[in-house]
């Protein structure tokens, strides 16, 4: 067990219910497969876009690419006004787990002197945003869903930041054809491509290993066309897609990639 995962804990027994085992209600889709970008919620710059076109042939789920790493370990950012107190609360919550856990801050964005900051809004669309550091403004939406948590289950919103902070999905990884199976038969036609590996000289796993427990494997039946899972783990006793917050694995790529000193 990770050394961080005990307060870990202690916070989400405050602030956690374990409502992700509940379905979404229909028609309602995973508002992290609703945002029409790659795998749903990966907004990708051009680069990205291109190693992607290039063929993801292996490769873990973090970016090496240190310039995608928040500078002096700071995220800066703003919570946009048309969140309620409740939501907003929600959005603080993700970063107070984060900050407990990794060596990972945060400071809101100063008007007039912070240019770049993370911007963390309500728009339609789902939940989604940039994978890594930017170096120019950037968006994190979190839409607020009329039924249902939607992106505000605590696993989406830090499903959200992970990304923010430089990591892709799990499910991708090179040696995940050891751990999991895609029915590719069960997959919406035309999405396929959300079910890419990664390129080795982009990302890594910091030699963590492959984490059925994070907050950025897919669920089960992610972009299934007929109900049914595209995606089944070889260990019949794992679960996939659980969106109660990060997991050991999680909290220690974090603390790998950026250099925590309580790691090192």
């Amino acid at each position: 067990m990770s050394r961080f995962l005990i307060p870990f804990l202690l916070l989400l027994s405050v602030w956690v219910e374990p409502s992700w085992l509940k379905p979404l209600p229909l028609p309602v889709l995973d508002p992290e497969e609703a945002g029409g970008f790659f795998e749903g919620d990966m907004q990708l710059t051009p680069e990205q876009e291109l190693t992607r076109k290039g063929g993801f042939i292996q490769g873990r789920n973090g970016l090496i690419d240190e310039k995608k790493r928040w500078p002096d370990n700071v995220v800066v950012y703003k919570i946009s006004d048309d969140f309620d107190s409740s939501h907003k609360q929600a959005i603080l919550n993700g970063i107070a787990t984060l900050e407990l856990n990794t060596c990972v801050r945060f400071r809101e964005a100063i008007d007039g002197e912070d240019e770049i900051y993370l911007s963390i809004t309500a728009k339609s669309g789902g939940c989604y945003t940039a994978v890594g550091y930017q170096s120019k403004p950037q968006e994190m939406n979190l839409e607020i869903y009329p039924l249902g948590e939607g992106c505000f289950r605590p696993g989406t919103i830090l499903h959200e930041f992970m990304h923010a902070l430089g990591f892709y999905h799990q499910q991708s990884s090179a040696i995940r054809d050891d751990y999991i199976q895609v029915v590719y038969d069960n997959i919406v036609p035309g999405k396929e491509f959300n079910f890419e590996k990664y390129s080795p000289d982009k990302v890594t796993d910091f030699e963590m290993g492959y984490d059925y427990d994070s907050c950025l494997h897919y669920r089960p039946g992610a972009f299934s066309t007929n109900g049914e899972d595209t995606i089944v783990p070889l260990d019949s006793t794992a679960q996939i897609g659980q969106r109660l917050g990060l997991s050991s694995k999680d909290i220690d790529k974090i603390n790998i990639m950026y250099k925590c000193p309580i790691l090192l």
